[in-house]
C-alpha cells in the first residue's frame, strides 16, 4: 500500500503518511516477503483505525493485498465494522471484494480516460508508486 502524498507535503501540514508494502506487486522478486510486508502494513492500519486517533485513515490500494489472498477480509471487515463512529477509512483499489462494497457507506468507479502509461511514460514515484 503505497503512500498517496509526498513526505514533505505531508509533514507540512501534519498528516502522518507511511508506506506499508514494497511497491508494484509485479515488479517484486520476493511475492512472499511483499505479501507479509502486507499482513504487517494491515496490523498497523488496523490499529490505526481501531485507535481513535485519526480522523480519516486512507489505505491505497488495499484491494490488491486482499484480492491475492495476503491479507484476510474478514479480519478487515471487522475492523471496518468495528472502528470508532468518528473514524473515516477509504479503501482504493480495482476489484473490491463485494463484501467490503455491501459495508460500505460510499462506493465510487473511477474510470481510465487516459493515462501516461499508455503513453509510454513509466510510474512514476509519487504518483503511482
Amino acid at each position: 500500500m503505497p503512500a498517496l502524498a509526498s513526505t514533505a507535503c505531508s509533514e507540512q501540514l501534519g498528516i502522518p503518511i507511511e508506506g506499508l508494502g514494497d511497491g508494484f506487486s509485479w515488479k517484486s522478486q520476493d511475492l512472499e516477503h511483499s505479501a507479509q510486508l502486507a499482513r504487517d502494513g494491515w496490523e498497523k492500519a488496523k490499529a490505526a483505525i481501531l485507535g481513535g486517533e485519526y480522523f480519516m485513515v486512507v489505505l491505497d490500494e488495499i484491494t490488491y493485498p486482499l484480492i491475492y489472498g495476503w491479507m484476510p477480509l474478514d479480519d478487515v471487515l471487522q475492523t471496518l465494522r468495528d472502528r470508532p463512529k468518528d473514524v473515516h477509512v477509504v479503501l482504493t483499489g480495482r476489484r473490491c471484494p463485494p463484501e467490503i462494497i455491501e459495508l460500505a457507506d460510499t462506493v465510487t468507479e473511477m474510470t481510465k480516460v487516459k493515462h501516461a502509461f499508455n503513453a509510454g511514460i513509466p510510474a512514476q514515484r509519487g504518483i503511482e508508486d
